[in-house]
């Protein structure tokens, strides 16, 4: 969702450009990302982040995408601390509405725990199902109220039908593809896309046991391959894979299988749709808990490693960000920790990334110097 809420309050609404605009530079930055994955540019970048840097990325993804299963089912809410608990005595008015998803939510993390403790082959899936299961029951006999958080009883009043792609498809403004604002908005998606996918593959390879004895992830650049054209966003690797990867998944043929089940799902969307958030929400926290193992591969006795693995990984759920959390460990790797020569600085390979956070601001700014004098 970060690309989703960069798309539309960071280029539309911050920036001002049409959402049409934004889409066209969607197209035009996922041209360029192809393009950069089919040469060694993004593999050199991949095989430049030391070994300590991609376990810490798989734990902070996992920690964010815990922080938003519990963000989705209510347990943790915003307060004047920023975040905090659910307060059941405080609300006990909302019980029926809000309340018993929450005490759902719970029940569900703890059965998803006790079926994988228990080994039993698809917690991940049971466990959702059961949650779900639990909230229909509830609102069969009168416990939960669907007039806040909607039914959760699947409706087919409506029918079958795939949702038209006509409103987006092809809706792209390319009246200023040559202009300083293009170019901007274009970058500003490129770099994006290109550490949150990178965090993304990095820290499920990590998980997975996908990586050699080096760091490096075999075939690379087939991992790397947009969806502007259909009104969306960029595509690119999402977290959620992770479990996926949790039960098994290690072939394209996950990836296969799971097209093939979302493209069933347009068809069965009254099904999807009814399913609530407190009822994913176990399954991202369990997964969540499988990808923080990670963090026990980091020699946290070795300081040069162990802080910038630290920042990796609070800075993502803190920052609601996997490319944030990712160049905020990335920075200090840039550094020379005190003590040592610069000829000993810990991670010679990461040098490529050093030298591309460097020109990053200095290309932004000349971007933006451009947009206010209308040339360069």
């Amino acid at each position: 969702m970060g690309l989703n809420a960069y798309f539309a309050y960071t280029v539309v609404l911050k920036m001002g450009y049409s959402w049409q605009m934004a889409l066209a530079a969607v197209f035009v930055e996922g041209i360029i990302f192809i393009l950069l994955s089919l040469t060694p540019v993004r593999e050199a970048v991949f095989n430049a982040i030391p070994m300590s840097l991609k376990h810490a990325v798989s734990a902070g993804i996992g920690l964010f995408i815990a922080f938003i299963g519990l963000q989705n089912c209510g347990l943790v809410v915003d307060s004047s601390t920023l975040v905090a608990m659910y307060n059941f005595s405080a609300n006990a008015g909302e019980f029926s509405t809000v309340g018993i998803t929450v005490a759902l939510a719970i029940v569900g993390i703890l059965l998803t725990a006790v079926l994988m403790v228990r080994k039993v082959k698809g917690h991940i899936l049971w466990g959702m199902l059961a949650t779900w299961a639990l909230g229909i029951l509830c609102q069969l006999v009168g416990l939960y109220d669907p007039s806040v958080k909607g039914s959760l009883i699947p409706d087919f009043s409506g029918g079958f039908g795939v949702p038209s792609l006509m409103p987006t498809l092809g809706q792209m403004d390319f009246s200023q593809l040559l202009t300083p604002d293009f170019a901007l908005v274009v970058f500003a998606f490129l770099f994006v896309d290109l550490f949150d996918t990178l965090g993304g593959i990095m820290g499920m390879a990590a998980q997975s046991d996908l990586l050699d004895e080096k760091g490096r992830l075999p075939r690379l650049k087939c991992a790397l391959l947009s969806g502007a054209v259909l009104g969306t966003s960029t595509v690119t690797t999402f977290a959620e894979s992770a479990a996926g990867m949790a039960e098994g998944g290690r072939t394209g043929l996950t990836g296969l299988f799971s097209a093939a089940l979302f493209g069933l799902s347009l068809f069965l969307s009254p099904i999807f749709l009814a399913i609530p958030s407190f009822a994913t929400a176990p399954a991202l926290v369990v997964v969540g808990f499988l990808m923080m193992g990670s963090i026990l591969k980091v020699d946290f006795s070795d300081y040069a490693q162990a802080i910038p693995a630290f920042l990796c990984v609070t800075a993502m759920p803190f920052l609601y960000s996997i490319s944030r959390g990712h160049r905020s460990g990335r920075h200090l790797l840039c550094g020379h920790p005190p003590g040592r020569r610069r000829r000993e600085a810990p991670f010679p390979q990461s040098r490529p990334v050093c030298a591309g956070r460097a020109l990053y601001p200095q290309i932004l700014f000349l971007l933006k110097k451009c947009k206010k004098t209308g040339g360069p």
